[in-house]
């Protein structure tokens, strides 16, 4: 995490410290766990008894709610190790009971007649559900409660690389963020400089994940006349944008992003602009992985583009191919034959060093600093590395599903590989994903269902005639 995101982070925090300061009474010190941030043995103790104040609901909702306020203060006041501790209490000692289960199952498996089976499946179904999910649903009465607990999955994803007993943990809570994330919930707003608060646009810096926002500069460039940002928005995190989409409004298919993002270049009139390029697409809370809407989201801001310039006919994104370094590194180390054809192999070695051989070179020239300011060697790397990332893009596979995940992203939601951009991306993260190219997925609009369909039931990977010719070398 970078300094401005963990700068928004910790605001965030402390914005909930406060605001639930007032429902926890004043009667609660907080001291405790700011003394102790790493939650020691001694502690749990006393975190399992407010846990279970919280389900016992002993004097009412508005208790309830108390006891809860105090809960979020005191998992906000502790450090990782704190958070670590508070969390595995509530995956190992507030989960289902596997006596209630089988007792509930054959009480199922013994019902007389229809009314006691409905009964038993009733308690049947109560037993099935963790005590914990009642507590997690509580944060959703305080105020910021659902963002609460969007973080709290995202630090949940994040211990369970170390810590698969969190697993069944981060299952129930991202069971319940589905529910209240249903895309029909969430409002798609254009994102402006002129109408748009400070607190969402400092947030767009932040959160920006494919191409990083330089400074407001370079977000006003962003949001000038010829460009458009969407995102959505859920009505209980009013100020943050879950996932966002940046467009480009030229005329033609974009090839690449720095020309795109220059910001000394003339603003286009976007009523004579016939193309809409999505060059970034970035999921803004780390806590909703796996909860996919950024399909509808792209659907979403088509029609909306649609009903606000006629002039547009042709809807591109201009991508990166972050996982095409990393297979080609893993291709070579592997030793796979014949990676390189004949004459791709004999270009290559003529622009190498003398006394070189042939063993690694593709690798050992793309390594190279700024190998493409040497116009030879940049001449020679360009069709063997422009053939394998077409193979790549359409025929690398894990399962069903394209190797690529922004590949496996566009092509599900029914685009097609138009082209692929030679120095699409001279940014150093561009060579590092990609060794520089760029790909063109187009949505042509009668085409978004079949091409769904073929990809979902077939895995089929539909591409332009131009891509499918540079796989043949």
């Amino acid at each position: 995490m970078d300094g401005e995101s963990r700068s928004i982070l910790d605001r965030t925090m402390r914005n909930l410290r406060n605001g639930w300061r007032t429902i926890a009474g004043t009667s609660y010190d907080v001291s405790t766990a700011v003394d102790r941030p790493h939650l020691p043995d001694s502690d749990l103790d006393t975190l399992r008894k407010q846990m279970r104040a919280c389900l016992d609901h002993k004097g009412g909702e508005v208790s309830a709610r108390s006891e809860t306020a105090k809960l979020g203060q005191v998992y906000l006041a502790l450090d990782e190790t704190g958070r670590h501790r508070f969390l595995t209490v509530m995956a190992q000692e507030f989960d289902t009971d596997p006596d209630e289960i089988e007792s509930a199952i054959d009480a199922v498996q013994l019902a007389a007649d229809d009314d006691k089976r409905r009964d038993a499946e009733y308690l049947l179904h109560k037993a099935l559900e963790a005590p914990r999910l009642k507590l997690l649903r509580q944060f959703n009465s305080l105020p910021d409660g659902v963002k609460f607990l969007v973080d709290m999955r995202a630090e949940i994803l994040k211990l369970m690389k170390e810590d698969r007993a969190l697993k069944s943990l981060e299952r129930d809570l991202r069971r319940i963020l589905v529910s209240w994330f249903d895309v029909d919930l969430l409002e798609l707003r254009r994102i402006s400089w002129e109408k748009t608060p400070a607190v969402i646009l400092e947030k767009l810096i932040a959160y920006e994940a494919v191409h990083a926002i330089e400074g407001w500069d370079d977000l006003k460039n962003r949001l000038d006349a010829d460009r458009r940002c969407f995102g959505f928005f859920h009505p209980r995190m009013p100020d943050e944008p879950l996932i966002f989409v940046e467009v480009a409004l030229v005329n033609g298919i974009a090839g690449n992003v720095q020309e795109l993002l220059d910001e000394s270049a003339p603003v286009q009139d976007p009523t004579k602009a016939d193309t809409a390029i999505f060059y970034s697409i970035s999921n803004a809370q780390r806590g909703l992985a796996g909860i996919s809407f950024g399909n509808f989201l792209i659907k979403r801001v088509v029609n909306q583009l649609m009903s606000e310039l006629d002039n547009l006919k042709t809807f591109s994104t201009l991508s990166p191919i972050p996982g095409f370094r990393r297979w080609l590194d893993n291709q070579i180390g592997e030793g796979k034959p014949r990676i390189l054809l004949p004459n791709e192999r004999k270009a290559l070695k003529a622009v190498a060093e003398k006394g070189k051989g042939s063993k690694g070179l593709l690798k050992a020239l793309l390594n190279q600093p700024h190998w493409h300011h040497d116009e030879a060697v940049a001449e020679a790397l360009q069709a063997p590395l422009m053939r394998l990332c077409a193979k790549y893009l359409t025929e690398e596979k894990r399962g069903e599903r394209a190797l690529d995940p922004v590949a496996h992203f566009h092509l599900s939601n029914g685009a097609s590989v138009e082209r692929i951009n030679w120095l699409g991306d001279t940014a150093a993260k561009g060579f590092d994903q990609s060794a520089g190219m760029m790909v063109n997925y187009l949505y042509r609009l009668s085409k978004i269902e079949e091409n769904h369909e073929d990809y979902h039931s077939k895995g089929v990977v539909n591409a332009s005639s131009g891509v499918r010719g540079l796989i043949k070398g």
